[in-house]
C-alpha cells in the first residue's frame, strides 16, 4: 500500500463533502510513517545553514505534506510586522499599531500580509502575537498590543481575519503566559485559575472563537510543565472548554520535550522532529501512545489546511509584485502616522513651516534604520525612511543640522543655531528584542560595524540611557526648544528629563516609513492620534516583580492600570492617553440593556480647527462583591472628524465578558449589582452611566 500513488491535493472551490471525504481517504491510505511525518515540520536545519543563517530565505515546511498522497506540506512565515520573507512591506512593530486602536487599519494590513505571504508561496503565517505586556521590560513588547486583554483580543482577530482573508493561515501564539523573554526556555510561570482565565488567556478565546484558525504553544512552563505538551492547556481548556477544532503547533527548536505532548493536544513539531518522528512512532509501537492521537492530529491538521487551501481566491493571481507594493507602502505610512503617541505639549507642536527655518535633529537614532528587534519578526523592505532623511526632504538639506550624544558639545552648537531640536532618543535591538541563547541564533546580526549580536532580551531599564539623558539635557540648557521622540516597544521612564522638554512623542518601531511619518506629525499635516496601550509609570517599582533570569515567576491578578488603580498611585501617563493638535468632546452616553449585551452610544464631537482621529475607550467597573479590576477596558472605537463635526458612535459589550472565574465551580459567573460605564478622555468631564444586572 506504501508504494501506491494517489493525487488528493487541494483544489479550489471543492465543497465541503469533497473535503471530508478527501481527508478520510488519506487518512485510510497513509501509514504510520506518514501520519506522523505530517507532525513535523522538516528540512529547516539543513537549509538554514545553506542560507548562512539568513532568517526567511525560503519558505519553511512546518507540518503536513504526504508526497505520496498529494498531500502539500504548509509553508511558514512570519512575522507580527510584516512578512519575514524576501524585502516585503515593514509596517511599525505591533505594539505601534496597538496605539492606534484601529481594528479597520489593523484588517487591512492583515490583507496586505496575506497577500505578500502568498506572493512568496507560504501558506501559514506566525504574525499574530497576543501576549500580555505584563511588564515594560519584557524584550519582545514590541510583538504585542498592549497590557489590556480585550484590546489585544480585538486586535489581534482583526490582524488574524485580515491575513485569512487572503487564505493563508493564521496562529495566534503564544500559548500562554509568555510576558518574559530571557528565561522562557526553562521560566515555571505559576498562575491562579482567576488571572489564567481573566487575564491571560480571554483574548486567545476572544481570537479563536472569531475564527482564527490555529494556535502556536509557548516555551515556557505553566503551573511545572512545558505549555507545549500541557494536557490542560492544550486540550482541556483549548478543546474542552472552548471548542477549538484547528491546529496546534509548537513554537520553534525548544517547543516541547516529550512525545507524549501529540496526547496533550500538540498536532505539529516544528520546525524538525526532533522529539517526534522515529521517537513518536516508538511510542506508539510500545504503546505509550495510542494511535488514535496520531490520527487526531492528523485530522486537525487537513481539516484547517483543507479549508483554506480549497477555498476560492479573493485574487486571480499573487505576482511578487505584490511585495511591497505602493498600495502597502502607503498603509504602512498611515499606521506609522496614526501610532504615533504626543504625550506632552507646551505649545511647540505642530511646527509653522513659515516660522522653522532650521531644525536640529539629534541623536545616533535620528539617522539609524530602526525598525525593531533581529530576530524572528525581522523585515527587510526595500528601504528605511529615517526621521533625519524624512526632514531633509521636508525643508530641505540645508535646513537640518545634525548631532548626536557621540559629541554633545557639537550638538550643542548645531542646537543653538537651529529654530528647534528634536532628539530621536530610546532603543535598538541591542537593547531589547528576541533572545536566543547560545549560537541557535535566527540570523540576529550586529547592530552596528561588527561586534555582538543584537540579541537584546528584556530590557535591564526602564529609563533612557545615561548619555541620551545629557544630550537632552545639555540641548534643553541653551534654550531652543527640545523635541524628544522616544523610540520604544514600550514604557520609557520619563522623569528625569520630561520637565526640560517642550514636547514628547512616542513613536515606537515606526516601520520603513516611520521617519516621513514623523514629519507629517511634527509639521501638523496630520495631528496626533496614538493612544498608550500601556501605563507608563513615575517609578519602575510601581510595576510588577519582574527577574529575567527567574526559574519560577508568579502572575497574580495584577499588572498595568489595574496594579496601579488598586495601589492608589498616579502613572506619568495612564493607559489611554494622548493629546492631539485638535480637541474632542463626548456628550449624550446612553446605555441599554439587552439579553445577551450592553448596547452603547456616545456622541464625539471634534470642538477643534483641525481634522483629527480620536479613540473613544469604554470602561467597565463592576458591583464590587468580588474583588476586580477597579476598572476594565470593555470596548473600544475609533473616528476621523472634521473641525465641527459631530458623530455617535455604537459600542456592544457582551455580557458574558463581565463574567468572573469562580475557582470553587470552575466556572463562569455573573456578578449581580450595579455596573458603571465609563467613557474616558475628552475636554469634559468623563461621562457615566450605570446599569443594573
Amino acid at each position: 500500500m506504501s508504494d501506491q500513488q494517489f493525487d488528493f491535493a487541494p483544489r479550489r472551490g471543492a465543497s465541503a463533502e469533497w473535503i471530508a471525504e478527501t481527508i478520510d481517504a488519506i487518512m485510510e491510505q497513509a501509514t504510520l510513517a506518514e501520519k506522523v511525518g505530517m507532525l513535523s515540520g522538516r528540512g529547516f536545519f539543513q537549509e538554514f545553514m545553506a542560507d548562512d543563517r539568513l532568517w526567511g530565505a525560503r519558505p519553511y515546511r512546518a507540518g503536513s505534506g504526504i508526497e505520496r498522497l498529494g498531500v502539500p506540506p504548509l509553508w511558514f512565515t512570519d512575522g507580527p510586522r510584516g512578512v519575514a520573507r524576501g524585502q516585503s512591506t515593514c509596517f511599525p512593530c505591533t505594539m505601534a499599531r496597538g496605539a492606534t486602536f484601529d481594528t479597520d487599519l489593523e484588517m487591512r494590513i492583515g490583507e496586505a500580509m496575506g497577500k505578500e505571504i502568498r506572493a512568496q508561496d507560504c501558506d501559514l503565517s506566525g504574525a499574530v502575537c497576543i501576549n500580555i505586556l505584563r511588564h515594560p521590560a519584557w524584550g519582545r513588547a514590541q510583538e504585542t498590543y498592549g497590557e489590556d486583554p480585550h484590546h489585544l483580543g480585538a486586535m489581534g482577530t482583526a490582524l488574524g481575519l485580515g491575513i485569512q482573508t487572503q487564505n493563508v493561515i493564521a496562529t495566534v501564539k503564544h500559548f500562554a503566559l509568555n510576558s518574559m523573554e530571557n528565561a522562557r526556555f526553562k521560566v515555571d510561570v505559576q498562575v491562579g485559575e482567576r488571572a489564567l482565565h481573566e487575564i491571560y488567556l480571554p483574548h486567545f478565546k476572544t481570537a479563536l472563537d472569531a475564527g482564527v484558525a490555529t494556535v502556536m504553544s509557548a516555551y515556557n512552563k505553566y503551573n511545572g510543565e512545558y505549555c507545549g505538551q500541557h494536557h490542560g492547556l492544550l486540550t482541556d481548556i483549548l478543546r474542552g472548554e472552548w471548542g477549538f477544532s484547528g491546529f496546534v503547533h509548537s513554537d520553534w527548536v525548544m517547543g516541547l520535550y516529550k512525545p507524549y505532548a501529540v496526547a496533550a493536544g500538540l498536532d505539529i513539531e516544528n520546525p524538525e522532529p526532533q522529539i517526534l518522528g522515529d521517537k513518536l512512532i516508538a511510542a506508539v509501537e510500545a504503546g505509550h501512545v495510542a494511535p488514535f492521537v496520531i490520527d487526531r492530529a492528523c485530522r486537525n491538521i487537513l481539516r484547517t489546511q483543507y479549508r483554506f487551501a480549497c477555498a476560492s481566491d479573493p485574487l486571480t493571481e499573487y505576482p511578487v509584485e505584490l511585495v511591497a507594493a505602493p498600495e502597502h507602502v502607503a498603509l504602512a505610512r498611515e499606521a506609522a502616522q496614526k501610532s504615533v503617541v504626543l504625550l506632552e505639549n507646551n505649545g511647540v507642536l505642530p511646527l509653522d513651516r513659515d516660522k522653522v527655518r532650521r531644525i536640529a535633529v539629534l541623536g545616533r537614532l535620528a539617522a539609524l534604520p530602526n525598525t525593531g528587534d533581529m530576530g524572528s519578526s525581522r523585515v527587510r523592505p526595500p528601504y528605511v525612511v529615517t526621521p533625519i532623511a524624512a526632514l531633509r526632504t521636508t525643508l530641505g538639506p540645508d535646513a537640518i543640522l545634525s548631532g548626536d550624544e557621540d559629541d554633545i558639545d557639537a550638538a550643542v552648537v548645531a542646537a543653538r543655531e537651529a529654530d528647534v531640536a528634536l532628539v530621536v532618543a530610546g532603543y535598538t535591538a541591542r537593547e531589547e528584542g528576541e533572545f536566543i541563547p547560545g549560537d541557535i541564533t535566527l540570523g540576529q546580526e550586529s547592530d552596528r560595524n561588527g561586534g555582538r549580536p543584537a540579541i537584546g532580551g528584556d530590557r535591564l531599564s526602564l529609563d533612557l540611557a545615561a548619555e541620551q539623558v545629557a544630550l537632552i539635557e545639555a540641548v534643553a540648557a541653551t534654550g531652543t526648544p527640545v523635541i524628544v521622540a522616544i523610540v520604544a516597544g514600550s514604557a520609557v521612564l520619563v522623569e528625569r528629563w520630561r520637565e526640560q522638554a517642550s514636547a514628547i512623542l512616542q513613536t515606537f518601531y515606526a516601520g520603513m516609513e516611520g521617519g516621513n511619518a514623523l514629519a507629517d506629525i511634527l509639521f501638523g499635516d496630520v495631528s496626533p492620534s496614538g493612544r498608550l496601550p500601556f501605563t507608563v509609570a513615575r517609578d519602575a517599582s510601581d510595576y510588577p516583580h519582574f527577574d529575567r533570569n527567574a526559574d519560577a515567576i508568579t502572575y497574580d491578578y495584577w499588572h498595568g492600570y489595574a496594579k496601579l488603580a488598586r495601589d492608589g498611585v498616579e502613572p506619568r501617563y495612564p493607559f489611554g492617553h494622548g493629546l492631539s493638535y485638535t480637541r474632542f468632546a463626548r456628550r449624550a452616553l446612553r446605555v441599554s440593556v439587552s439579553p445577551d449585551s450592553l448596547d452603547i452610544s456616545v456622541t464625539v464631537a471634534n470642538l477643534g480647527e483641525r481634522a483629527g482621529d480620536e479613540s473613544i475607550l469604554c470602561y467597565v467597573r463592576c458591583p464590587g462583591g468580588v474583588e476586580r479590576w477597579p476598572v476594565a477596558l470593555k470596548a473600544f472605537s475609533r473616528v476621523s472628524l472634521e473641525p465641527g463635526e459631530a458623530r455617535t458612535i455604537a459600542m456592544t459589550i457582551k455580557i458574558d465578558d463581565l463574567r468572573y472565574r469562580d475557582e470553587h465551580r470552575h466556572e463562569w459567573k455573573l456578578e449581580s449589582g450595579e455596573y458603571q460605564i465609563h467613557i474616558s478622555g475628552g475636554v469634559e468631564t468623563d461621562l457615566k452611566a450605570s446599569v443594573r444586572l
